[in-house]
């Protein structure tokens, strides 16, 4: 069942079921240390991070860490759901007034200091390395293919004048509201307008209270909204997937639904749960949002299996799902597959293909954290997002082309330069 809202003061913290999980198993973090650098230099861009109690020490600690803003383009932002949203927007406009700056809230954050709840994280762009437009996307319930069309069109025309040579490519980067519950429309309608530009992102959280999500630009504070980034970057980079299960023989049809709500009241005729928990091997009483990651289910299009994550058991015993769903989906029961061992493959092979990699934009299924608290693993995964210098934050749910997925690690890694010899 979802965790109550964390509310942070100075004086007192309220700490979710969640967080209380993570303190036990997540590499420690000194709060006494309120701002690291990455754990070795990073050239395309520069990261802070802070885990002050209140935004406006949070913000001045992310603007100290940055220092000179004269070189850079765009600060991208992780913001936990625990900050006051209005307040961190209006700080950050006072640190940052002329430098465009966005980002949304988090599930947990993925930073130099480790996996950790209640942060702000900052991702500043070079200007020598980036440009970057930015625009929100307000009132997803309205959100279709014109008005992604309208938005993609004003990003290129905005991002292409005055031109860019042929040493830049261009990718798009989504943050949506996780709990829009379109996110499959609005990607369709993106990914139709920019052709054949990638696109990858992640949906925004809320600590696992499925309340408060939001996004901020310059300022501004927006609720059912997301934001289109239009990137042109010199560096090499590759757009990724990456998950660790396996489908099985087991099947489930779903026979009764409401997809506009995500909710799903049976599976083959029978009440939802009892049949997922008949299929999986659970019982009534372990009804929970990390048994759920540890089980998800599958279906497949075009060839290709994607995942399709509970969010949670309703009172009624019907499932809500992350991803959408309708009746007579047919619904694949998933092995999970070593989480470390399909990260560090996914990883590696991103480095050897870009020869290198300077830094990893990536968005972690708030799911693969649990399940990873769950074996007791979020140690070594830290380590391989260190390794490979992985800087992002926990969605409700990541985005990869048209597809809104679950259960997975979407980003884009960045490759090191390469001097002429």
């Amino acid at each position: 069942m979802p965790a109550e809202p964390m509310h942070r003061t100075p004086e007192s913290r309220k700490v979710s079921i969640a967080s209380a999980i993570r303190a036990a198993t997540a590499p420690s973090v000194n709060r006494e240390t309120t701002v690291a650098p990455m754990p070795s230099r990073l050239d395309a861009v520069r990261v802070a991070v802070s885990t002050a109690c209140d935004a406006a020490s949070a913000v001045d600690e992310i603007a100290l860490t940055l220092g000179d803003h004269s070189d850079l383009c765009f600060v991208l932002l992780f913001v936990s759901s625990q900050f006051d949203a209005e307040e961190t927007a209006a700080a950050l406009l006072r640190a940052f007034p002329d430098l465009p700056h966005a980002g949304c809230s988090t599930a947990g954050e993925i930073t130099p200091l480790g996996l950790i709840d209640g942060g702000l994280v900052a991702i500043a762009f070079r200007k020598t390395e980036f440009r970057i437009a930015c625009e929100p996307l307000r009132d997803l319930g309205r959100f279709g293919l014109e008005e992604g069309g309208e938005l993609v069109a004003e990003l290129r025309h905005r991002l292409l004048e005055p031109a860019i040579d042929e040493t830049h490519d261009l990718f798009a980067l989504t943050l949506l509201d996780g709990l829009c519950q379109r996110e499959e429309v609005i990607l369709s309608a993106l990914q139709r307008a920019l052709n054949d530009i990638p696109l990858v992102g992640g949906s925004s959280g809320d600590d696992l209270s499925f309340q408060n999500t939001f996004v901020v630009t310059d300022g501004e504070v927006l609720r059912d909204a997301g934001l289109l980034l239009l990137i042109a970057s010199t560096r090499p980079f590759r757009v990724f997937k990456s998950d660790h299960f396996e489908p099985t023989a087991r099947k489930l049809v779903v026979t009764a639904c409401d997809p506009d709500k995500r909710v799903v009241s049976e599976l083959d005729a029978e009440p939802a749960w009892e049949a997922f928990a008949a299929a999986t091997g659970l019982d009534q009483e372990e009804a929970s949002g990390d048994q759920f990651a540890a089980h998800p289910l599958l279906v497949r299009v075009g060839g290709e299996y994607y995942c399709r994550s509970i969010q949670k058991m309703n009172m009624d015993g019907s499932l809500s799902f992350y991803c959408a769903i309708d009746t007579g989906v047919v619904l694949t029961v998933a092995e999970t597959r070593d989480m470390v061992r399909s990260l560090e493959e996914t990883l590696s092979r991103l480095s050897t293909d870009l020869g290198g990699i300077d830094f990893v934009l990536g968005f972690d299924c708030i799911h693969r954290r649990l399940e990873a608290e769950r074996h007791q693993i979020t140690g070594r995964i830290y380590e391989l997002f260190r390794r490979f210098r992985v800087v992002g934050f926990n969605t409700y749910g990541e985005q990869f082309g048209a597809m809104h997925l679950n259960h997975t690690f979407t980003g884009v890694a960045f490759g090191r330069r390469h001097e002429a010899s």
